[in-house]
């Protein structure tokens, strides 16, 4: 395949780019809509005045002379009011309540109407803030799913290989298998690793195990290929696509170990474990806002959205920064969950951990420990999300260790990182579930009490497949 080319200016990547163009258009067109407002217009004011002369003071025998010769008196009592609602609420202050009393015959009525004018324009200033966020939401879904299928349709234009050599002698030799070939495509990823898609059928009515086009495919290329988790394990005849991923480097094992607050039964972390696209696998861990039902329903929904985005081929940060502005749009309480993950890269042994306000991950390569921190925020506080990523080399034997902040948060303040590194430097163990135990154990045996939080540690061993 190194004769190979590849294709440019397809047009179905233009097509693809107008797409993007389009949505970071209406991106725009989002941000320069009504923007939020921190206080009122001159309009809302007026209505305010309006409202109290009309219903208030229409009927009084003393209203043309407080709308006329003694309007700014009148108006500056008004402001008066506004200013003490917004400082001490509808109780006002003794002095202001004082001079109304004073100046008004109809004190009580006045107080309620402006009270009741106030109230409303803040509920219309709440309205028009949550629309807005709403927008800025929306905004960032669209430009983040922009520049997603942009870059995505770039990649795969980098992938696509035309190599007709190649393909005579894979269909010549599949059709001695008694196949019909219908199309071969050869995509090469950015570490140089092989993918075939082969769309064919048999020729006879007996069916033929699929691991034989992967050995065909082998023989003809010099490379051993895999297939993607839940592909077919046969093809008869009718037309399939069989893909051909050339297999690993590295493979990996996790294990976790989690208790609940207080021993609960309902713990509010949740965590996943996802085959991802390219080769790659996903450690995803998730600590909702506070403990119980209601962290373990929010972390669940973290968890479940994750593994949507992430197994349909959404960059990591796209997928943190999608859920987060989903999180945010139209809710009326703040509800945060943290998100950690570690992409692992079989082929080449990376690693990228990424962490919206999580916990700190420890990483143990033989006799040492490195422990990575975050200073970034939850998801579904903020519009708008700094996410830490830090990518880090494996090889054989070592490990990735996740805890969330109940784990670090049992251990004495100011020693808490030094404490755990200790506790995993400290140990041979080389199976994860076991490793991941050791950790909790020892960190509950420190403590000699029940959990005041969730506590969950997640474990992921890499080692090299044998040649």
């Amino acid at each position: 395949m190194n004769e190979g080319q590849i294709l440019h200016e397809s047009p179905f990547v233009e097509q693809i780019e107008k797409y993007a163009d389009s949505l970071q258009r209406m991106t725009r067109v989002f941000l320069r809509l009504e923007e939020k407002k921190d206080a009122f217009s001159n309009e809302e004011v007026e209505d305010m005045f309006s409202r109290v002369r009309e219903k208030v003071c229409g009927r009084c025998v003393k209203c043309s002379w407080c709308w006329g010769e003694n309007f700014v008196h009148t108006y500056q009592m008004g402001y008066d009011i506004l200013s003490a609602v917004d400082h001490y609420g509808n109780d006002l202050n003794t002095e202001v309540k004082r001079r109304l009393m004073q100046r008004c015959v109809r004190a009580p009525r006045f107080l309620r109407e402006m009270l009741s004018g106030f109230h409303e324009a803040r509920q219309n200033i709440i309205w028009v803030n949550r629309m807005a966020r709403s927008r800025e939401c929306c905004a960032i879904q669209m430009d983040t799913f922009a520049d997603m299928i942009r870059s995505s349709a770039r990649e795969l234009e980098k992938s696509i290989y035309r190599d007709e050599r190649l393909k005579k002698r894979l269909e010549s030799a599949l059709r001695k298998k008694e196949l019909r070939v219908l199309d071969i495509r050869f995509f090469m990823n950015a570490e140089g690793k092989y993918e075939i898609h082969i769309t064919a059928r048999m020729l006879v009515k007996q069916k033929l195990p699929v691991k034989e086009i992967l050995k065909t495919a082998a023989d003809v290329t010099g490379r051993s290929f895999i297939l993607p988790p839940g592909s077919a394990g046969v093809i008869g005849q009718e037309y399939m696509t069989i893909v051909c991923l050339e297999g690993p480097a590295f493979y990996t094992m996790q294990g976790t170990a989690r208790i609940g607050k207080g021993c609960a039964r309902i713990s509010g972390d949740n965590f996943a474990l996802l085959d991802m696209p390219g080769g790659r696998q996903a450690a995803l861990l998730s600590d909702g806002m506070g403990a119980g039902e209601a962290a373990c329903r929010e972390s669940t929904m973290v968890i479940e959205l994750l593994e949507e985005l992430l197994g349909a081929g959404f960059p990591e940060k796209d997928a943190i920064r999608m859920l987060n502005a989903a999180m945010v749009m139209g809710r009326e309480e703040i509800r945060y969950s943290t998100v950690d993950m570690t992409i692992f890269d079989l082929y080449t042994g990376a690693c990228e951990i990424v962490k919206a306000g999580a916990s700190a991950t420890f990483i143990k390569k033989g006799g040492q420990v490195e422990h990575l921190s975050s200073s970034s925020l939850p998801i579904g506080v903020v519009n708008r999300i700094e996410i830490d990523a830090v990518s880090r080399q494996l090889d054989d034997g070592d490990f990735v260790i996740m805890v969330t902040d109940g784990v670090l948060d049992a251990l004495p303040a100011g020693e808490q990182d030094i404490l755990l590194e200790t506790i995993i430097q400290g140990t041979d163990i080389r199976n994860p579930k076991e490793m991941a135990h050791h950790v909790l154990e020892q960190v509950l045996a420190f403590t000699g009490r029940e959990p005041a939080d969730d506590m969950t540690v997640l474990a992921a061993g890499i080692w090299r497949e044998q040649q």
